[in-house]
């Protein structure tokens, strides 16, 4: 089973849930309500050949960037 990303549209509370592959939904585990799948984003990583995380090419981002927030200092 895919995990996937939900946003609650009455407290907006961003949460992850293990989901069936077709459901839309899920109850917030806040205020339970149905909350609608958001976009999840992705970074491919690996190391250089100095050790260092580098982005995949192709896939942007940095390396410490994972669901929408930049763990990096680079500015973009």
């Amino acid at each position: 089973m895919p995990i996937y990303e939900y946003v609650c549209s009455n407290c907006h509370i961003k949460f992850d849930r293990l989901q069936p592959s077709g459901s839309a939904h899920a109850e917030c585990p806040e205020c339970g309500l149905p909350s609608k799948k958001a976009l999840s984003l992705f970074a491919a990583v690996t190391s250089g050949d100095d050790g260092e995380a580098t982005s995949v090419a192709g896939m942007g981002g940095c390396p410490g960037c994972a669901g929408g927030a930049c763990a990096c200092s680079a500015t973009h």
